[in-house]
């Protein structure tokens, strides 16, 4: 009985390969059951193989576990089909996404085909394993739940108030004016108007005695 050796991938992770050798005459179910043995992941999710060129185009789909819409349209099921009635090409290759829900895609090639298998063998048989698998569900997000807070806002605890500070606050009035500030502005007023007005009469007390020098 021939064997078949095939290289998979994931197609986002290129550093993670897995060879397997199957026998010409075992299923698509059997090289999905082998696939996930060598990944590690539970197989038992809805998946498909799709027949594909050299550039990873999905043809003709054989699915597992298929859902209504599936079955209403006939695909193969994987169990029915085996390997060798796809077996086209030296190296036919085969586009895989595993579980729809939360999906990884897979590039499966042919490498070689073994005309001759071994005996004590048990097939499929996962032969080379690089790279470590990523995880099946990915990390589980654990939000952080914060305490309740209150929505009221404390003005003074916000400010960082002390009261000996105190004395920095102006004293205002009802309209909200600074009481001190305007009477220190009017005094100022005040004194300017002063100013002026003794300037004029010292300059009358001039023009006065200026006034009687002529006269005499």
């Amino acid at each position: 009985m021939a064997l078949y050796r095939f290289r998979v991938t994931f197609e986002d992770y290129d550093d993670v390969v897995r060879e397997i050798d199957i026998k010409s005459n075992q299923t698509f179910q059997d090289l999905h059951y082998a696939i996930h043995q060598s990944t590690g992941y539970k197989p038992d999710y809805p998946s498909s193989f799709y027949i594909s060129n050299d550039q990873w185009i999905k043809g003709e789909e054989i699915t597992f576990m298929p859902n209504q819409r599936r079955v209403d349209r006939g695909v193969s099921l994987m169990e029915k089909v085996k390997l060798s009635s796809f077996i086209d090409d030296p190296h036919q290759k085969f586009y895989y996404t595993f579980n729809f829900d939360r999906p990884f895609d897979f590039h499966v090639e042919l490498m070689k085909i073994i005309l001759d298998e071994s005996p004590s063998a048990t097939y499929p048989q996962v032969v080379k394993t690089v790279g470590e698998a990523p995880k099946q569900f990915g990390n589980v997000f654990n939000p952080t739940v914060l305490p309740p807070t209150s929505e009221e806002f404390d003005f003074l605890n916000e400010m960082e108030y002390n009261p000996e500070d105190a004395e920095d606050f102006s004293e205002v009035n009802e309209h909200g004016e600074a009481v001190e500030e305007e009477e220190e502005e009017v005094g100022e007023e005040e004194d300017e108007f002063g100013d002026e007005f003794s300037d004029n009469e010292g300059f009358e007390d001039d023009d006065r005695r200026g006034g009687s020098k002529d006269d005499y």
